[in-house]
């Protein structure tokens, strides 16, 4: 079990590394900065001053100040004008105060923001730069709040670190010097006994906190999760009408996060109630101690509203340093995901002295590969091949036999556990990813697009390419009749994940978007399985148009969409069973001559 020490060590030991992840942000915009904190010195100032005027016009009005220095006589015209003079300066200091505060904050504002949208745009990239394994195993919706609360987290640490904790101690110092010198060591003494159990009482109660927050956090997390996962598989849950499974579900997790909240609440009860019986002792204290003084003659009745209103400016942003403590406090737990994220490592990264991929030929080299996901069961066994340049290379086999692993290992979604794929003679292990999969195209098994215009879609595969060239593509991927038919033709929205859309349209989507690539290797993994056969020939001949001259690897359910290719290889439980030409597996009468008889039987029946 981790002990109290223990979570505050890594707390401390996470404050200093936002600390240091902080400071380029606030250099970037060092003018700013700089003018920020004159305009926070500025208030500080004021707000100081603010006492002394209530003081002098109490002592002014008051009748039983006869010993006051600032004492004039009634019939004086002066009495007339002073005490209004120093009314009008009290509240000129007080809109100056407020004034120079907002001004503090509109001119850091602007350093904050920034801060967020760096951030932000760096943890998204980091996600974007992790293997597959983390997406596979990832939770939407909770890594969506852990982001969200940590971006928010970091806005509230520099606002308040900057311009309250720092401007807070510093008030502090000055109203127990001021005391101290003006009116005794026991003032100074209590105001700073007070300050100090305050301080101490706060750090340990809210770090005491922390595992509250934290469950809190979790809690909320996994129900966001559990309701984005199920609305993103709306229609799997309609298909089963499990509404009330998935509601029950839910709600498990929203109970979880009430109790979890619940528990948070009363251990702020006990923080505040602590931190409201220290402020109210020593305001009592202080308060007693004046009034003694000004019975016994040593202060004026100005003096005592000068001494409660300094306990009371004191203990309020002292109030507010407990709250901005809390809140700093919590701020450090709602970032912890983000920070675990930005730590972790991915399993597939470049190399430190990789170069981008330099493509001549095309020619793709599987040279003794092995690949397991687990240990315990491999899936690729000492697979070796070559695919010559402009050669169009057809892998068939059952499920689970490999096939579409070899085309992640192509791309560089996983690493071999053992031998190494080449193009043109490069290991792609030593080659830029980027550069990698710039040079690839594919289009997948199961096309998933954005809840964007079909048009948008397209040109996703080349996001610089003219309307043009998009429509050129459309044209080749036979769609422009079904984009004809469609109310807002080719800016009608596919919706999430293209669901919209049929499978077949999907994919005749996905065929576009690569034909708009033209990569010099291409990589098909049933790409016609939703298409019916009319369409199929139609795009199948577009394919081979594009194909031409071009590396190309099919993965292929239906063989007789593989007839024409250069090379036919059949696996079996990640081996290679057979190889050669159509004509040439089918003379062999084997595994592949066994597939083909099935599909020909079932396409008669």
């Amino acid at each position: 079990m981790r002990s109290f020490g223990q979570d505050i060590d890594k707390s401390h030991s996470l404050s200093w590394t936002l600390i240091k992840n902080l400071l380029p942000y606030l250099g970037e915009f060092k003018g700013r900065v700089v003018f920020a904190l004159i305009f926070m010195i500025l208030a500080k100032v004021s707000t100081i001053i603010l006492p002394f005027f209530l003081k002098e016009i109490v002592d002014l009005l008051g009748d039983n100040s006869s010993n006051s220095p600032s004492k004039l006589a009634l019939n004086s015209p002066a009495w007339l004008l002073t005490p209004f003079a120093l009314v009008l300066a009290y509240g000129f200091f007080r809109f100056i105060n407020v004034f120079f505060g907002e001004i503090r904050d509109t001119l850091f504002s602007k350093v904050t923001e920034r801060a967020m949208r760096r951030v932000g745009l760096r943890v998204f990239q980091h996600l974007h730069a992790l293997d597959i394994n983390f997406h596979l195993n990832r939770r939407t919706g909770g890594l969506s709040r852990d982001i969200e609360r940590g971006t928010q987290g970091i806005s509230f640490l520099m606002r308040f670190m900057v311009f309250n904790i720092i401007p807070t101690l510093i008030e502090i110092s000055l109203v127990i010097m001021i005391l101290l010198t003006g009116y005794g060591v026991e003032f100074g003494l209590v105001t700073f006994l007070s300050v100090v159990l305050y301080i101490t009482y706060s750090v340990v109660a809210t770090n005491w906190r922390n595992k509250f927050i934290r469950a809190a956090n979790d809690a909320d997390s996994n129900s966001s999760s559990r309701a984005i996962d199920s609305l993103l598989n709306y229609e799997t849950v309609k298909y089963f009408t499990n509404e009330q499974f998935e509601s029950n579900r839910y709600d498990r997790g929203l109970i979880e996060w009430e109790n979890a909240k619940q528990k948070n609440r009363r251990s702020l009860l006990v923080l505040n109630t602590g931190q409201a019986l220290i402020i109210s002792s020593a305001i009592t204290v202080m308060m007693s101690m004046a009034v003694f003084k000004v019975q016994s003659g040593e202060i004026t009745v100005g003096d005592f509203v000068l001494i409660n209103a300094f306990m009371m400016q004191l203990f309020m942003p002292l109030n507010f340093l407990g709250f901005v403590y809390r809140e700093i406090k919590v701020a450090l737990v709602n970032i912890e995901q983000m920070f675990d994220l930005l730590s972790r490592k991915g399993e597939v990264v470049d190399a430190p002295t990789a170069e981008a991929l330099s493509l001549k030929s095309g020619e793709i080299i599987f040279e003794s590969v092995n690949f397991s996901y687990q240990k315990q069961r491999s899936i690729i066994k000492d697979f070796d091949i070559t695919i010559s340049s402009g050669q169009k290379l057809a892998i068939v086999g059952t499920s689970g036999s490999g096939k579409s692993t070899l085309v992640k290992l192509l791309f560089r979604f996983y690493d071999p556990n053992s031998g190494r794929i080449l193009i043109d003679g490069q290991d792609i292990s030593k080659v830029t990813q980027q550069s990698l999969r710039e040079n690839i195209g594919i289009v997948p098994q199961d096309t998933v697009l954005f809840n964007d215009t079909l048009f948008e879609n397209i040109r996703y595969g080349l996001p610089s390419a003219s309307d043009a060239e998009v429509r050129k593509a459309i044209g080749l991927a036979h769609l422009t009749q079904f984009i004809e038919r469609l109310p807002e033709k080719e800016n009608t929205h596919v919706g999430e994940r293209g669901l919209k859309l049929s499978g077949g349209e999907r994919q005749r989507v996905a065929i576009a978007r690569t034909i708009l690539k033209r990569p010099p290797i291409m990589v098909f993994d049933e790409a016609t399985s939703s298409l019916d056969s009319q369409s199929e020939q139609s795009v199948l001949s577009a394919l081979n148009e594009i194909s031409k001259d071009v590396t190309t690897v099919v993965i292929a359910h239906r063989l007789s969409t593989i007839i024409d290719a250069d090379m036919i290889l059949v696996l079996e439980q990640g081996e290679m069973l057979e190889q050669g030409t159509h004509q040439q597996l089918l003379n062999k009468k084997g595994k592949y001559a066994a597939l083909w008889q099935a599909q020909q039987k079932d396409n008669n029946t």
